[in-house]
C-alpha cells in the first residue's frame, strides 16, 4: 500500500503573502503550477521520497481558514521552523512539544488563517 495522503492544497486569500510566509517558515521555493480556473503554488517535491506535496491554491469560493485538516511539515528539528512563524507573519499556536516515540511537533497559524503542523523525530 501506498502512503494514504497522495497530494494537499492549502486555500489561501492572498497568493503572494501566503508564498512569502511558506517560504521564509519552511526555507523552501514554491513553483507555479499550470491550473485552468485556479492560482496554484506547489511545495517542492521529490517523486521517489516518502511522504506528499501538495500547493497554495487560489480559487473564487473557496475561503482560506476554518478547515478542518491539519497539515503537517517534516523538519528535522520542528523548534527551528517554528520560530521563524512569528517573523514571517504568522502566530504559534503551540510550541514544540513530545508526542512520545512519534517524535515532536508544534501547531502554527499561517498568514491566511490556516492552522498546520511541523513534524521532528528531535
Amino acid at each position: 500500500m501506498n502512503n494514504p495522503v497522495g497530494w494537499f492544497e492549502i486555500y489561501v486569500q492572498d497568493l503572494t503573502r501566503a508564498k512569502a510566509f511558506y517560504e521564509a517558515v519552511l526555507g523552501v521555493e514554491l513553483s507555479r503550477l499550470d491550473s485552468p480556473g485556479m492560482d496554484m503554488l506547489a511545495f517542492p517535491m521529490n517523486q521517489e521520497g516518502y511522504g506528499a506535496s501538495g500547493a497554495l491554491v487560489k480559487m473564487a469560493g473557496f475561503a482560506s481558514g476554518g478547515n478542518s485538516v491539519l497539515t503537517y511539515f517534516s523538519c528535522a528539528d520542528c523548534a527551528v521552523e517554528a520560530a521563524r512563524v512569528v517573523a514571517a507573519g504568522g502566530k504559534v499556536q503551540k510550541e514544540k512539544a513530545s508526542i512520545g516515540q512519534y517524535g515532536f511537533i508544534a501547531l502554527a497559524i499561517d498568514t491566511e488563517g490556516n492552522m498546520f503542523g511541523l513534524h521532528s523525530m528531535q
